[in-house]
């Protein structure tokens, strides 16, 4: 952390550190060796594994390291609650730790996630990021309440007059929908910037769908970005297309693109109507063809009033306040469990 360029979990977390730090937290961050963090940082494994996510033998080797040392913190200030982003094996352990355990959800309920939860769901507290993902989780789960993504709004580029093109950025799979990005731009008459990285699978869906549209000049594709050039490339357009056919839990990109004061564009899917205000930040629609009809409206779409929304939402300072209270409530609950026991 940061991540260098695709990584959205771990630019969650990389943002939520440094305001838990600056408010004045004494924050121990497990972490992948290289990352660079202003909480005390704590490096567990040998080597970076940024093409294996979440594959079972590293979580489980990273977390089994750093509950070993939670539990060795006795001969310093013990750990008053641990807040894990992993992806599924600290929550499934959570109940050998005598440390509370606070758990954000980061993905989508499945059939598959479903029955993991409903089993370990209970064993810490979970939060969630938006309505639309807690509405599909089972019953009977401890849950703290929604808690969206931080993003830190005074490092993205605020620009009100904006070039001339619409831009899609995200993981190269179906449902994220660049396809219908291409559809909508061509249909709108505007050209369209894609990028992002091209997911493992997804070779022959690109090569079919995507690099037989591009032509370098109405539509261009500028792979996986990060630094600058993205930031530039979202403060520069006049929207960001969200033709996402899936139950998408947050979407930073929309956040990212609202920070610098482009409006989005998104189909109403997932949690995208809970980030997009329709007609302040941007419109909501329901296929290509509304998508190209919504570009001409964007002129009534106020660059500050996109950034206002996000910093008033979601802005580090907010997210990292309600964690401190969820901390907090969980740690409390925990020392009363204790001297009652």
């Amino acid at each position: 952390m940061p991540p260098r360029g695709y990584g959205g979990v771990e630019s969650v977390v990389g943002s939520l550190t440094e305001a838990l730090v600056q408010r004045g937290n004494d924050v121990t961050l497990f972490c992948a060796p290289g990352s660079r963090s202003s909480a005390n940082v704590a490096a567990l494994l040998e080597s970076c594994h940024p093409n294996e996510i979440e594959r079972s033998l590293y979580e489980a080797d990273h977390v089994a390291r750093a509950f070993g040392q939670i539990e060795r913190a006795d001969d310093g200030p013990p750990f008053d609650v641990v807040h894990d982003h992993c992806g599924f094996t600290a929550l499934a352990m959570a109940d050998r730790l005598d440390t509370p355990l606070v758990h954000t959800l980061h993905g989508q309920f499945t059939a598959e996630t479903e029955a993991f939860y409903a089993h370990h769901g209970r064993k810490a507290t979970l939060v969630g990021i938006s309505g639309a993902q807690l509405a599909m989780a089972p019953v009977g789960l401890t849950i703290a309440g929604t808690i969206p993504n931080p993003i830190d709004v005074r490092s993205w580029p605020l620009r009100e007059h904006k070039d001339d093109y619409l831009l899609w950025v995200g993981r190269i799979t179906p449902e994220k929908g660049p396809h219908r990005a291409i559809a909508a731009a061509r249909a709108a008459g505007v050209p369209l910037v894609l990028a992002g990285i091209i997911q493992p699978g997804q070779q022959d869906y690109f090569d079919r769908e995507i690099a037989p549209r591009i032509d370098g000049d109405q539509v261009r594709f500028v792979g996986e970005i990060g630094g600058s050039l993205k930031a530039s490339l979202f403060a520069g357009a006049r929207a960001l297309l969200m033709p996402i056919r899936w139950e998408e839990p947050f979407g930073m990109v929309i956040v990212e693109a609202l920070a610098c004061g482009t409006p989005v564009i998104s189909f109403a899917e997932g949690a995208a109507p809970e980030l997009v205000v329709d007609g302040k930040t941007g419109f909501l629609v329901d296929d290509e063809r509304a998508m190209a009809a919504a570009v001409d409206r964007l002129p009534a779409i106020r660059a500050r009033a996109c950034r206002a929304w996000v910093s008033e939402n979601c802005d580090t300072r907010v997210v990292a306040a309600a964690y401190e209270r969820t901390y907090r409530s969980v740690a409390t609950k925990h020392a009363k469990a204790q001297v009652l026991a």
